[in-house]
């Protein structure tokens, strides 16, 4: 019998400080070099989107990938990329990730949230919303780790 799997995960995480570096002449750019990234780790960049102090991606994985392993990558080489590239040498992401499983089905949902995140943000913060994605999930937090 062969291997079947889908192992699909929405995760976001912001600039140090939430600092809105990002910048929306290069944040397309942004976006698909972090998709270069993941899909050179392997992954499956399904959609990737954000605003100028946080990130989206929502990725398929595969049983060997270890999520700690890929982010630090991921951070790792896209700051290299921003601070080289883009010529901002005090670019830096914030310590840790939020990540969420996502069912099949759910995928074109959560990609058309990602797709409108400048909208999205027009009313709610990146706090705020993190805050609502932790309480939905379940997932327990200190608001300390939030600031």
């Amino acid at each position: 019998m062969s291997t079947f799997y889908s192992i699909n995960l929405h995760i976001t995480f912001s600039t140090k400080n939430r600092k809105p570096w990002m910048r929306e002449e290069w944040n397309g750019r942004l976006h698909e070099y972090l998709g270069g990234i993941v899909n050179r780790l392997g992954a499956k960049p399904l959609k990737i989107g954000g605003v100028e102090d946080h990130v989206h991606l929502l990725i398929g994985l595969k049983p060997v990938h270890q999520l700690s392993d890929l982010m630090r990558e991921v951070k790792k080489s896209s700051s290299s990329w921003v601070h080289q590239t883009i010529d901002c040498p005090t670019f830096q992401w914030q310590e840790g990730y939020a990540a969420f499983s996502v069912s099949p089905p759910s995928c074109s949902a959560v990609a058309g949230y990602i797709a409108n995140q400048r909208e999205h943000h027009r009313k709610n913060s990146f706090r705020d919303e993190l805050i609502s994605m932790l309480n939905n999930a379940g997932i327990n937090y200190d608001t300390k780790y939030l600031e």
